[in-house]
């Protein structure tokens, strides 16, 4: 079956985010707005059947996650990672960011040291500073057109007083698909200073052709013992507004403290339409998601293509994963402010701003393009009248 990724979805009037909050975000409600980390597509329709027969039932009562729900996740890393999981090791979060939040509290108390790897999604400084933690920034180095790499030196030092470290794999916003080498080596030293590693693989699933994911746990037993990982279907199949996700804890003592917290906050049960729909992505997602990742690659590709030809000054890598990229405007020399009322006000685009993931963010843009190739080509024409 083909699917259709050019269709155009009217998105606004829904309560959603990324286009009817345009006005409080960027000060007008006209922005082409390719920021907020959901896609323009249609959920699968699959997915939306199955969702719409569960409607159908008259009762939306209290529900519990079968073994059909459990089988499907594990099959599905099995199929597409190569991870084998027991159901054992796997806990109900109502989604990735709730997760390790709930990972903050139940395994570090305030005061305590956590690490990031910015520039990193803001989510996980706010799990850090919002629960009284210490932020501890590891900025990854930035090797321009080359990508990022992780600053393993600067790492050794910090992880000698943390307690924790938040994994972004793959990561967003860079676009890194974290090699196996490099996840050794993080993992080496996190085990030597007793660090607790919470891998958030959210996009793991949104590898691009020619990359492969290595889920952090898989990496020897000592690493699943000291790690936690996140992952959902949300990203995948856009279905982040049913807050649905999955924590993986292979360590026995680590998921009994874990599944205690979530319990006492009686977060365990979720919502029924997000069982049905995270099963059935997982069991029948698997053509979908391939044409999806092949239309994502054209419109990187493109994006690539037009900045080189008529954006020169845009300085960016070709992401590994997810469907963002993450574009540095710094050689405009401009200021912060003046990139954001440049791009919000004239170029009326609505961008994540870098600053938001990071001080080393700053005179970036986030710009997602999980949308279809005509909305693609609007922004990139309008940079162009702009910025060119």
């Amino acid at each position: 079956m083909k699917y259709d990724f050019d269709k155009i979805i009217n998105r606004a009037d829904t309560n959603c985010i990324k286009y009817d909050l345009r006005a409080a975000v960027f000060g007008r409600p006209d922005v082409l707005p390719m920021w907020v980390a959901d896609m323009d597509f249609e959920t699968p329709d699959f997915v939306r059947e199955a969702v719409i027969k569960r409607a159908e039932h008259p009762v939306y009562g209290y529900h519990f996650k079968d073994e059909p729900y459990f089988q499907s996740i594990k099959e599905w890393l099995k199929r597409r990672h190569q991870w084998e999981v027991q159901t054992e090791w796997l806990s109900f979060t109502p989604g990735v960011v709730c997760g390790f939040n709930m990972a903050v509290l139940a395994f570090t108390k305030p005061g305590d040291e956590i690490i990031i790897q910015t520039p990193v999604y803001p989510p996980f400084h706010h799990a850090v500073t919002e629960h009284g933690r210490k932020l501890v920034c590891n900025p990854l180095i930035n090797k321009g057109v080359a990508g990022y790499e992780m600053d393993f030196d600067l790492l050794e030092q910090q992880l000698k007083t943390a307690k924790m470290l938040i994994l972004c794999n793959p990561h967003n916003p860079v676009g890194r698909c974290w090699t196996k080498e490099e996840l050794q080596q993080l993992g080496e030293m996190c085990l030597k200073n007793k660090v607790l590693v919470i891998s958030d693989e959210i996009h793991c699933d949104l590898v691009l052709p020619g990359h492969k994911h290595t889920p952090f746990a898989t990496l020897g037993e000592a690493f699943s013992q000291n790690s936690i990982t996140f992952h959902a279907a949300s990203k995948t199949f856009n279905l982040a507004g049913l807050a649905t996700s999955t924590a993986i804890i292979p360590n026995a003592e680590l998921r009994q403290r874990f599944n205690a917290f979530v319990h006492s906050l009686e977060a365990e049960l979720g919502n029924i339409f997000g069982k049905v729909a995270t099963q059935t992505a997982m069991e029948k997602g698997d053509e979908w998601l391939g044409q999806l990742l092949e239309y994502v690659q054209g419109n990187i590709d493109y994006v690539a293509g037009f900045l080189s030809e008529h954006l020169p000054k845009v300085v960016f890598s070709k992401p590994e994963a997810t469907y963002m990229m993450w574009l540095d405007f710094n050689g405009y020399g401009l200021t912060e402010e003046a990139l954001w009322q440049k791009m919000t006000q004239e170029t009326m685009l609505g961008l994540n701003r870098g600053k938001d993931f990071g001080t080393d963010g700053s005179g970036f843009f986030r710009i997602n393009l999980a949308c279809p190739k005509t909305t693609v080509e609007e922004a990139m024409r309008r940079l162009k009248v702009h910025w060119g």
